[in-house]
């Protein structure tokens, strides 16, 4: 008869589902604060957004805003994923060998892990660069030195709000690569087993 305390695992297979477990975590938590913090200021600029939408708009920032918030559904779909991690962490740990992943099966996270981030950070990126084009375009559209403030058509300067909008986008870009760093963290703890 086994006891709890007969079961041993092997140190390799412990030291990686410590790290699936670990780094799942902190992975999930700061996906999960950022995807927040973005998720909200995002909601503000889509409102703000309508209630501009009789002013003078830049196409530029609707594609965007469309592409942050793809970036945005990536994230939280990265967020899911790292909390899988520490649920094979967990399965990692079990008792009953036939419960337990296969290395194989491991790995194959770990690239869907991999091919999740890189593609919300691709997106993100796209929306970035048309965030700022066209912060870019209103800046130039801006009468430049003894400037004259026209108070009829506000849209045309850059605000605070599109400064804050592509502070959202950061975050995003922020917890696309945390996802992306753990991810690399733990297929190399894998490979080095």
């Amino acid at each position: 008869m086994t006891t709890e305390f007969d079961y041993t695992l092997p140190p390799a297979v412990r030291r990686i589902a410590g790290s699936f477990r670990v780094v799942g975590w902190i992975s999930f938590w700061v996906q999960a604060v950022l995807a927040v913090i973005s998720s909200l200021v995002l909601l503000f600029a889509l409102a703000n957004l309508s209630t501009r939408s009789g002013q003078t708009s830049n196409p530029g920032a609707g594609v965007g805003l469309l592409f942050a918030a793809i970036g945005l559904v990536a994230v939280y779909l990265s967020a899911f994923w790292a909390f899988r991690y520490t649920q094979l962490g967990r399965r990692l740990r079990s008792r009953d060998t036939t419960k337990r992943p296969s290395p194989k099966d491991a790995l194959q996270a770990l690239r869907l892990g991999i091919v999740i981030s890189m593609a919300g950070m691709l997106i993100t990126l796209f929306g970035g660069q048309a965030l700022i084009g066209s912060l870019l375009a209103k800046a130039l559209a801006q009468p430049q030195g003894g400037s004259v403030f026209v108070p009829g058509n506000v849209g045309q300067y850059v605000e605070a709000f599109d400064i804050f909008v592509v502070q959202a986008n950061t975050n995003t870009l922020l917890a696309h690569f945390t996802s992306l760093a753990s991810t690399l963290w733990l297929l190399r703890t894998v490979n080095r087993a």
